[in-house]
């Protein structure tokens, strides 16, 4: 992108952040849904391939249920980006007020006893307002993003969440499995949660996703194999409170069974499918909440793309 194009996406991206704090809720989501109104009608190459893992997950619908579910994916995917946008403006009450979470007394008391925990997150919900309520109310974060393009959009995202939600990000690269590795051993209560539903590189691992072969990360369950850290899978979805309200409902499913016989690769594996197998579940019983609109099933890369596993076999 030229630099002069990268600035104007910077400076938008930062007028749009601002003004969005200060519509009122009901018109910044409004507002959001005809945008996403507009971008599903225009049936981009997003739209497309999250319509096409939308029907990988639930090959019962016909083409109508399937268009409807859809739009209403595109329309959650937007107001991941209104609840972000706006997060800055909330006090910690109305963070309060939005989350609803249950199943977290297993992590609670590990957290208690001084010891860290591991998170196995997909793309639903919203990871970034999840993330400020576990802030408030369980320990530290400590996670992973992806680098944006350009860079002064990516570290924009990283003052809000470092400086305002108090987390600490690593960007995704070499060398972050290592720092994520050294800070589990130092044995601080922190919690570590990773998004993990897509992983083409060849440190993917290929397993079952609600029926499907899919290659996902391996980070968290590799962490938990070589730390011992418990690691819970969560899922999340946006849930109605009221005619122009949205809330989200947090799940933290029990911590999965890490073997302690096999090899490396096959204990990782084995947590992994773990992981997947509680994802995969909440992604069929709500796919709308599943904002995938990325390539991750097996059966949709060509074969120089499968190529890591084949050659790995």
């Amino acid at each position: 992108m030229p630099r002069l194009q990268e600035r104007a996406s910077v400076l938008a991206f930062r007028a749009g952040w601002r003004a969005l704090r200060l519509l009122p809720a009901p018109l910044a989501y409004a507002l959001f849904d005809a945008v996403a109104a507009v971008v599903t009608r225009r049936d981009g190459s997003s739209v497309q391939r999250l319509r096409s893992n939308y029907a990988r997950v639930r090959p019962d619908l016909g083409p109508a249920e399937l268009q409807e579910l859809t739009a209403d994916g595109v329309r959650r995917a937007f107001r991941y980006y209104v609840e972000a946008f706006r997060l800055p403006a909330l006090s910690g009450e109305q963070v309060d007020d939005l989350v609803h979470i249950t199943g977290t007394e297993p992590m609670l008391a590990e957290l208690e006893q001084g010891r860290p925990v591991l998170a196995f997150l997909g793309h639903t919900g919203n990871w970034d307002l999840a993330g400020a309520w576990c802030a408030r109310h369980l320990g530290h974060v400590v996670t992973v993003a992806e680098r944006l393009r350009p860079e002064e959009m990516f570290q924009a995202f990283l003052e809000f969440r470092e400086g305002e939600l108090g987390m600490t990000i690593h960007p995704a690269e070499r060398g972050t499995f290592g720092a994520l590795l050294a800070q589990l051993r130092t044995g601080d209560p922190v919690v570590m949660p990773l998004l993990s539903d897509r992983d083409l590189s060849a440190s993917g691992v290929e397993i079952d996703l609600a029926g499907e072969r899919a290659r996902v990360a391996a980070g968290p369950a590799a962490l938990a194999v070589e730390t011992g850290v418990p690691l819970f899978p969560v899922t999340m979805r946006h849930v109605r409170r009221g005619r122009h309200r949205w809330g989200l409902d947090i799940t933290v499913h029990p911590a999965v069974d890490v073997p302690a016989e096999g090899t490396r690769t096959q204990r990782v594996a084995a947590a992994t499918q773990a992981c997947a197998d509680a994802l995969g579940a909440a992604i069929r019983e709500h796919p709308q909440d599943w904002h995938m609109m990325q390539r991750v099933f097996v059966a949709d890369l060509s074969a120089r793309r499968r190529a890591p596993d084949e050659a790995a076999a």
